[in-house]
Parts: structure tokens; C-alpha cells; sequence
């Protein structure tokens, strides 16, 4: 990593030879907490990053560094204070974050979000295969999907497949996060969010989320970003790495470039940060 590529907070990909136009784009974004006060400060700082069809970007980041609230303004939950969200070249800044589940889907780090604990494994990949469209007053028809279910359950390797009938309250953390993570993808967004999807789950049940992760982003060619402290998974996984240091991108790199990346260069970045 040159001076260079240190100097300039939004660099771009050096490798890039994408021709596609961008699927979502963030231009000069900031989020702004305390504003008019002495205390006013930007989470995000006039952040610009493109995105598009068949990414899949590991984000890295120091604690305070923007990564949550990058995703919280792609998902709606957080509005940006300056700047433009565009999806399609059409901006959704002010859309909500209900709204935004046309197009995105997003696992949280905690297992026990985004899943009904009280429903079974099987009602809850239904409710998931509902998500953003209109709900009426039809018949639910959850048997003739079962051996769906149970062939998409299967792809995890945790057993989730024959436990379609239980509550989901009842799961073991692992078997609940391949939950949410199947829930998330069952109707192939055009974007999924992956916060630290990982990051509670203990090393062996995490490795085998992350195989299942990348088989399933590969096979339905989904375009994801991915937040990890893990250097070794930002490394391994995706096509795209970008770092965000206060409320920046401070390196964006993609393709050849990154595959040549080591772990003791991107943790020497960090040291100097």
C-alpha cells in the first residue's frame, strides 16, 4: 500500500475494468450527530462509494470507523444528513427502511434478530419469501414448500434440514444465524447487508456459515457487502475490499490486487491509521 493510495480517501479501484452501470451509489454522504453544537460530528465524511451487480465487498474498519452506519444508511434505518443515495441511478434517500426491502436483504451479528422465535424454522423461510410484497388474505400453503425448505436447509451442513418443524427459539445460535442468513437470501436480493454475520458464533460453526455464505453468494450471483474484524475472511472471500477510517473510504481494492493482498500488509495499514 503506496502513499498514494493513503493520500486519497476515495480511491478507486485501480484494477477496475467494470462497464456495468452502478447498481447503488452513495455520493458525499454524511450522517452529522450533535449538529450546531461545539460537539457536532460526522459519523460519515462526504463518503462516496459505487456498487455494482456481482460485487462482493469486504468492509474493514476500525470501532467508531462508520461501518454500521454505512449499512444503516444503505438499509433506511438511518436517513443521511447530506448527500445522495441512488439505486438504478434514481435516488431513495428518503425512502424508508420498509421500503428498501424491494431491493435488500440484511443479516445482524446477533442470531436472534431477524427471525420470529415463536414460528418454526419452515414458517419462518415463508414469512421470508413475502418479504416486499403485499400481504392479503391467502392461504399460507406451507406443506407444499416443505421439500423446498428442507433441500434449501440442507446447504448449511448444521442439521437445520430436520428441524424445519421446531421453533426457532429453540435453535442453537449457529443453526438460528444459518437461519436468518437463509431467510435473508430466499427471495435473492439485489443487495444483502452482512453485518459481522459471523461474529457471535464460535470458530468452527463461523467457518462453516462462511463456506455456506460464499457458495450461496457464487451460485445465485448476489451482490453483498460484508462487514468482519476477521483480516483472514477479508481477505479470502469476495472480489472487493475497502477500509473505512472516520467516516471515509481510505483503500478500495478490487480483483488481482486484492488476491495479492497479505494479512501482515492490511494489518500494517491499520497500525498506521
Amino acid at each position: 500500500m503506496n502513499a498514494t493510495t493513503k493520500a486519497n480517501p476515495e480511491v478507486k479501484p485501480e484494477t477496475e475494468s467494470n462497464t456495468e452501470s452502478p447498481l447503488l451509489e452513495l455520493k458525499q454522504v454524511s450522517t452529522i450527530v450533535n449538529a450546531h453544537t461545539s460537539n457536532e460530528t460526522k459519523i460519515l465524511n462526504n463518503l462516496n462509494l459505487t456498487i455494482y451487480p456481482g460485487d462482493f465487498i469486504t468492509v474493514l474498519g476500525s470501532n467508531g470507523a462508520g461501518k454500521s452506519t454505512l449499512f444503516n444508511v444503505i438499509g433506511g434505518n438511518l436517513n443521511a444528513d447530506e448527500g445522495d443515495v441512488l439505486l438504478h441511478g434514481k435516488s431513495i434517500k428518503r425512502e424508508s427502511e420498509e421500503q428498501r426491502t424491494r431491493f435488500l436483504a440484511r443479516v445482524f451479528q446477533d442470531p436472534k434478530l431477524g427471525t420470529a422465535p415463536r414460528m418454526t424454522v419452515a414458517e419462518n423461510l415463508l414469512l421470508a419469501s413475502k418479504r416486499g410484497h403485499r400481504r392479503g388474505l391467502v392461504p399460507r400453503g406451507l406443506r407444499q414448500h416443505m421439500a423446498e425448505y428442507k433441500q434449501m436447509a440442507s446447504t448449511m451442513n448444521n442439521n437445520l434440514e430436520n428441524r424445519l418443524n421446531t421453533a426457532t427459539g429453540s435453535l442453537s445460535g449457529g443453526q438460528r444465524q444459518a437461519l436468518s442468513f437463509l431467510m435473508a437470501v430466499e427471495s435473492k436480493p439485489e443487495l444483502l447487508l452482512l453485518d459481522e454475520h459471523t461474529a457471535a458464533l464460535d470458530p468452527k460453526t463461523s467457518k462453516q456459515l462462511m463456506t455456506a455464505t460464499n457458495d450461496r453468494i457464487a451460485a445465485d450471483h448476489l451482490t453483498c457487502l460484508m462487514i468482519t474484524h476477521r483480516l483472514e475472511d477479508a481477505l479470502k472471500y469476495g472480489n472487493r475490499l475497502i477500509v473505512l477510517n472516520a467516516g471515509r473510504i481510505t483503500y478500495d481494492v478490487r480483483g488481482e490486487e486484492k488476491k495479492q493482498l497479505t494479512r501482515e500488509q492490511l494489518f500494517n495499514f491499520f497500525e498506521e491509521l
